[in-house]
């Protein structure tokens, strides 16, 4: 078990259950990806709860997990050598560091001849199962999409494994392990650093029944943060407790029932394409990892020094004079989570207004969210700073408070995050600089004291980003004008 921490629909453990007579299930908390990790990062006490949960699963299923602490290329041979198996079944992993795991524990195993079999589970479609009439990868979203909407049939999202077939499962010669806690293994994570998402299967299951009911207006709400309006699955799609042919055959027979709720659920299986997208682009592109998508742009100069410095901590402490970004970082800062809305915005103010090369928020994000992916990850900073897999040219830029106006009119999400602008009037709290100091003075907000100034001026900083972007600008983006597209929205 690696990136499917459940038991209902596991395409790998289907696999191994329907091919062999005894299966082993084994988990490991891997030392190379947790040793960089803070002592009290949350995402690892989600996986230990998700983790503990599967292995009361598997013991009600008459199976057991067996789990181990340490590097998986050296814990996995040894496991399977000790237990005298013939096959190591895993779910594909498409990142770099993951692919480089994999190739070496099938040379270990394959040196104790031992088969190592890899299973799709992650995706509905990877690599190259869906590509161009050229026989290429795609590099843009909507043909993309609308290959995978004319390509996906009911099969693609069937569930595997039926409950049946756990009567294979096994449990070691020793008996039934210790469940490691989490101090055994160096972590500890208080109550108030956890995710208040419920953890493992039934948690993901809670989430999607909540969520199936509101998915008819998911095209209308998901932009507002202070509206209940995503799923907030990601983090159970992140780990795998739940399947993403699970939420895709929700989405995709409510889409083809049409009416009300067919316009939601077709914007919100969109979203589940765009990850899938994001999947086949690192699989061809290994390099976006490093490098920008669109080459050309890794010849543009970033702000650096120390002024530059200074602006990105203003910016990862939320504190850039904005309300909607320094809102917005505050909420990933105390929880782990951002809107999804509020990424784009943050992600453009960095690159966009402050001139900041875009891996630096992206390494940011990839410390700070709980449903961090490098695939996704990547690919939605790339999309924000014009390098990456975008038909729009460089010159959309997001205008922080027009963003702020349109979609927290009343700040409802800004008071929350930013309580220190909470006696604001709605139409002040946008842009406080802007407000009359008679105003600023009733609401107890003095800049430079109670809140900072702005630290760039949003017109300036656009037009410095139209200069920096317009030396590497691509031959199509040099024939369109402002006006073509949604440039300051």
């Amino acid at each position: 078990m690696r990136r499917d921490l459940r038991c209902t629909d596991n395409a790998t453990l289907a696999q191994a259950l329907a091919t062999c007579d005894a299966v082993y299930v084994a988990f490991v908390f891997d030392t190379t990806i947790l040793d960089a990790l803070p002592r009290d990062d949350r995402r690892v006490a989600f996986i230990h709860d998700s983790v503990g949960e599967l292995a009361t699963t598997l013991d009600e299923a008459g199976g057991a997990l067996l789990v181990r602490h340490g590097d998986p290329a050296a814990e996995i041979p040894s496991l399977a050598k000790s237990l005298d198996v013939q096959a190591v079944f895993a779910g594909r992993d498409y990142e770099p560091a993951a692919v480089t795991r994999d190739r070496s524990v099938a040379r270990a195993l394959e040196d104790l001849g031992i088969a190592f079999e890899v299973v799709k589970d992650q995706v509905i479609f990877e690599a190259s199962e869906i590509l161009t009439a050229q026989g290429e990868p795609y590099s843009v979203f909507t043909p993309y999409q609308r290959a995978w909407l004319k390509q996906v049939r009911p099969v693609d999202l069937a569930p595997h494994g039926r409950q049946a077939d756990r009567r294979h499962l096994a449990v070691p010669p020793g008996g039934k392990e210790r469940f490691p806690s989490l101090a055994s293994m160096g972590f500890e994570i208080s109550d108030a650093r956890r995710m208040t998402l419920p953890a493992g299967e039934s948690g993901a299951r809670q989430l999607l029944d909540d969520f199936l009911p509101r998915m008819a207006h998911y095209h209308e709400r998901r932009d507002y943060p202070a509206v209940r309006g995503p799923s907030y699955l990601s983090v159970h799609l992140r780990f795998g407790t739940i399947s993403v042919r699970t939420l895709a055959r929700e989405a995709h027979a409510a889409m083809l029932r049409g009416g009300e709720a067919g316009s939601g659920a077709q914007t919100w299986l969109s979203e589940l394409i765009w990850r899938e997208f994001y999947f086949m682009i690192l699989h061809h592109h290994p390099g976006v990892v490093a490098r920008a998508f669109k080459p050309a742009y890794d010849a543009i100069e970033w702000a650096s020094g120390k002024a530059a410095d200074a602006d990105f901590q203003a910016w990862c402490e939320g504190r850039t004079g904005y309300p909607l970004v320094d809102a917005a970082m505050r909420q990933i800062n105390q929880t782990g989570y951002m809107h999804n809305r509020l990424r784009m915005v943050t992600a453009s103010f960095l690159v966009k207004d402050l001139g900041i090369d875009w891996r630096r928020g992206e390494a940011y994000f990839a410390r700070a969210l709980n449903d961090f992916d490098l695939a996704a990850n990547n690919g939605g900073w790339q999309w924000a700073a014009s390098t990456g897999c975008d038909a729009q040219p460089y010159f959309r830029i997001f205008n922080p408070v027009t963003q702020s106006e349109k979609f927290d009119p009343q700040g409802r999400f800004i008071r929350k995050y930013v309580p220190e602008l909470a006696k604001l009037p709605d139409k002040a709290l946008h842009a406080p600089w802007r407000a009359d100091p008679q105003t600023r003075l009733d609401a107890q907000v003095e800049l430079g004291r109670d809140y900072p100034a702005p630290r760039v001026a949003h017109d300036v900083a656009r037009k410095e980003t139209l200069a920096r972007y317009a030396v590497v600008k691509s031959p199509a983006a040099s024939n369109m004008r402002d006006e073509d597209v949604n440039a300051d929205g």
